[in-house]
């Protein structure tokens, strides 16, 4: 089937939220959604109803960064380092895991629903089973320091569609690509711009790999972040994706975005491949439509808020788009 024309996006509902949200995941074929946000809450709210209201269901013990849903399961993760498992069906908490040495930063589920990933700045990316929550295997490949011995960070994780591969990308621009079952290394690669250290006025560094995506058909991985920073203190870097024959470690296309300034937090392909969206952020959000095999900018459009996440559906003609004290409806 043809995925929806990007020309043809528009708001179709602007939420307000009283705080910062991080994280946003819906049960497919409904309006029910769920949310992690600065008040370190895990929210329930629907989307369809003419004034969205957020109810809480649990919390943790610090920011909310990541939810992932696996079939009836929902599971969120926190800069407190726990993962939590909540039944949707039940409306309970299952069980509340010490995942992580660090702030974790991203959970994800596989697209059969089976396995959670989860990132976190101790390095490592961790693969869990959905249903028992029993830890399958560790993924060791990040330096835990960056080439000026300041502690690094791991942003970003993402399978593939078919369930078989994950990738990893960390602040000074390395990824890996695993092989889920069994755990091997099967690719790397350098991303270099998407890292800034200023060595001369505050020893301080910025950006890294903020979101992965692999292809529909696996071949291609996309690399979200930012460009090269001037002034470290504020997110002014454009906007940068780049594409890779992740395989060859081969660099197959880049977009260095002339529009906006910010991250590239999180990457999403239409479903047949024709176009590769791009969302984040800095003092505004912004949405971009990339077509990779043309190597050019479909539609690029402002957002209300620095977007964090979304949640697509199957066929990529809505998403919910969750952000600093907003979340939108946008339908294609």
């Amino acid at each position: 089937m043809k995925s929806p024309n990007p020309e043809s996006l528009k708001l179709a509902k602007d939420i307000s939220r009283p705080s910062a949200v991080f994280g946003v995941a819906r049960v497919p074929g409904t309006s029910r959604t769920f949310l992690g946000n600065a008040e370190f809450q895990v929210c329930e709210l629907d989307i369809a109803a003419a004034k969205p209201e957020a109810k809480e269901l649990y919390k943790h013990e610090s920011y909310v960064t990541s939810v992932a849903l696996a079939e009836n399961v929902l599971v969120s993760g926190s800069y407190d380092g726990k993962l939590k498992w909540w039944d949707i069906e039940k409306n309970v908490l299952i069980r509340t895991t010490d995942a992580h040495g660090k702030w974790i930063r991203r959970v994800i589920a596989s697209p059969d629903g089976a396995r959670i990933a989860s990132v976190a700045d101790d390095m490592v990316a961790k693969l869990w089973d959905a249903k028992t929550g029993a830890m399958i295997r560790e993924l060791k490949g990040h330096e835990l320091r960056t080439p000026q011995d300041f502690g690094s960070m791991l942003y970003a994780v993402a399978f593939s569609a078919d369930g078989k591969h994950l990738a990893t990308g960390d602040k000074v621009g390395h990824v890996v690509v695993w092989e889920c079952d069994s755990g091997k290394q099967v690719g790397t690669f350098e991303t270099p711009v998407m890292y800034t250290w200023d060595k001369s006025a505050r020893l301080h560094s910025i950006g890294g790999i903020r979101s992965l995506a692999f292809s529909p058909d696996g071949t291609q991985l996309a690399v979200g972040g930012m460009g090269k920073v001037g002034n470290i203190d504020h997110l002014e870097g454009k906007t940068r994706v780049e594409v890779f024959d992740w395989q060859a470690g081969k660099q197959v296309a880049e977009f260095n975005g002339d529009k906006f300034n910010g991250l590239v937090n999180v990457l999403r392909w239409a479903p047949d491949g024709s176009w590769l969206l791009a969302t984040g952020g800095a003092g505004e959000g912004h949405l971009q439509f990339l077509d990779v095999k043309a190597k050019k900018l479909l539609k690029a459009e402002k957002a209300p808020m620095h977007i964090h996440d979304i949640a697509m559906n199957d066929d990529a003609t809505e998403f919910v788009a969750a952000g600093h004290n907003k979340m939108c409806v946008y339908k294609l």
